[in-house]
């Protein structure tokens, strides 16, 4: 039992590096445990229009960030003739054009890549400092002071506060229709909050809707209540925060800030794309170590070649599955292994035909080459040619007959065929022929349930996403090739001995 324990230490460590490889990489980095799941990827571009003065031009648009439910992919501009930089570490992010001279009506962009996520680290900014009350007119000093008071006794905190401000401003009383002479809502409501001391910011959002086109900015404001934040939009009173509302400018200054034009105007056109989540992931962790060292970041060439070979570990499992502990015998140890790998290639039906007629049409020739008492490498090595050109002539055949799928069976392994028919030759003069059909069809079998595993699309993510995965299986083979236990099929076979035993005791 003491020699047991640094064996079954090992196995521990390969299951436990194995689960921690796969559990890191999707919570920490975000890869699904299933195939098939997508994300929405939204592109906004930003269109300035302005009319130049004929000197020069400095235009500032302010552009959104990394946000709570959204991750920036990508940003880029379209502003032929203008000097362009990005100020990303001001107080207020922005986009700069600048030019030595301009006339007329111009037209700037700025486009942006954003991830709609809910796993994003951002958290909204805290609360501003409160601004001094504004000064008013003595009637609306005393007019704003009734209505406050009002709106508290009906609230129990800042944010109700604000939403009873919000729902007085939309009954429009005579108090409201006194403060708004020279006022729009939204700018009453943003001096109302500061005349209630209420921790408040304003911004300006874009509310993403797929195929969308010049639409306006909307203006919203976040109210601080300890830990709480809540979004009120100022335009309808209403609170709450859509899910696809991507906020511009947290910050509360204008969104242009230009010199040397006017007649300014900025509007918003947005489209949606699903793509697949690894996609977006790669955008996402782009700058990541551990996604670059991942199989994502080879060619698709190699990608798609390692796709096949991760899944070699799998069939292999199964292969020890049912030779270990069922007791099917088989031609050759993982023969079953490379005959799955190449029925993924084609279709199963002909595949699966072409592969029988070709071993059994190599059988009939190889039962002619023994006759000739050749040595074992030009045996072997006239099967393989007679293997490629027997593959040839049903590609011909089945090409000419308009079997399409009969043409892959060129993906099946020559040299591995060859060398199949031989064993099975073999085979058949020391044993006989029901050896052969045995091992032939315990082959068949295994291959076609290594191919039913193999084909599965959670295990093709699942090994190829998670390649840590491999070391879990090289725990569970490891732990299979120690098990001397009966197989299944001797307990088949001596079941009778067993019960004439029984019997016999009974007696």
């Amino acid at each position: 039992m003491q020699q047991k324990v640094p064996f079954y230490i090992l196995l521990l460590l390969l299951v436990g590096i194995g689960l921690g490889s796969a559990i890191h990489r999707h919570i920490d980095l975000e890869v699904p445990w299933t195939p098939g799941e997508t994300r929405e990827v939204w592109s906004v571009e930003a269109r300035l229009e302005f009319t130049a003065r004929d000197k020069p031009v400095i235009a500032l648009l302010a552009i959104p960030e990394t946000q709570p439910g959204f991750t920036l992919l990508e940003q880029g501009t379209a502003s032929p003739g203008y000097g362009l930089s990005y100020l990303t570490e001001e107080d207020v992010p922005a986009v700069r054009w600048s030019t030595q001279k301009a006339t007329g009506k111009q037209v700037l962009y700025y486009r942006a890549q954003f991830l709609l996520d809910t796993r994003t680290d951002k958290v909204w900014p805290g609360p501003p400092e409160i601004e001094p009350a504004p000064i008013l007119p003595e009637l609306e000093n005393v007019a704003a002071g009734r209505l406050l008071d009002e709106v508290r006794a009906d609230s129990a905190n800042q944010i109700t506060l604000v939403a009873q401000i919000l729902n007085t401003i939309k009954a429009n009383d005579q108090k409201v229709s006194l403060l708004k002479q020279g006022r729009d809502d939204v700018e009453l409501a943003i001096m109302l909050t500061q005349l209630a001391g209420v921790a408040a910011r304003p911004v300006t959002a874009v509310n993403l809707r797929h195929n969308r086109r010049n639409q306006d900015g909307i203006p919203y404001l976040m109210v601080y209540e300890e830990d709480q934040v809540a979004f009120f939009n100022l335009q309808t009173g209403k609170e709450g925060k859509p899910a696809r509302l991507l906020l511009w400018e947290m910050n509360g200054q204008p969104l242009i800030d230009l010199e040397g034009g006017r007649n300014t105007r900025i509007s918003f056109s947005m489209a949606r794309v699903i793509v697949p989540v690894q996609q977006a992931i790669e955008e996402k962790y782009r700058d990541l170590s551990p996604i670059r060292i991942s199989l994502h970041s080879l060619p698709q060439e190699e990608q798609q070649l390692f796709r096949g070979l991760l899944l070699i570990p799998v069939g292999v499992m199964v292969v020890m599955i049912v030779r270990v502990l069922v007791g099917l015998r088989t031609s050759g140890t993982f023969m079953p292994v490379l005959i799955a790998l190449a029925l993924m290639q084609t279709a199963l039906g002909a595949g699966l035909a072409g592969f029988v007629v070709v071993i059994f049409a190599g059988l009939v020739v190889r039962s002619y080459l023994s006759r000739l008492n050749l040595l074992l490498v030009a045996r072997i090595s006239a099967v393989i040619i007679v293997v490629i050109l027997l593959t040839a002539t049903f590609s011909v055949i089945a090409y000419n007959l308009r079997l399409v799928e009969g043409l892959n069976i060129m993906f099946f392994p020559m040299i591995i065929i060859a060398w199949t028919i031989e064993r099975l030759s073999l085979l058949w003069e020391e044993e006989g022929a029901k050896e052969v059909l045995q091992q032939g069809g315990g082959s068949l079998m295994v291959a076609l349930l290594a191919y039913v595993v193999m084909s599965n699309i959670y295990v093709q993510h699942l090994t190829f996403n998670f390649p840590g995965l491999q070391l879990v299986l090289l725990a569970f083979v490891l732990m299979l090739g120690s098990y001397t236990g009966y197989r299944l099929i001797e307990l088949v076979r001596f079941s009778p001995l067993a019960d004439k035993e029984n019997t016999d005791q009974l007696r």
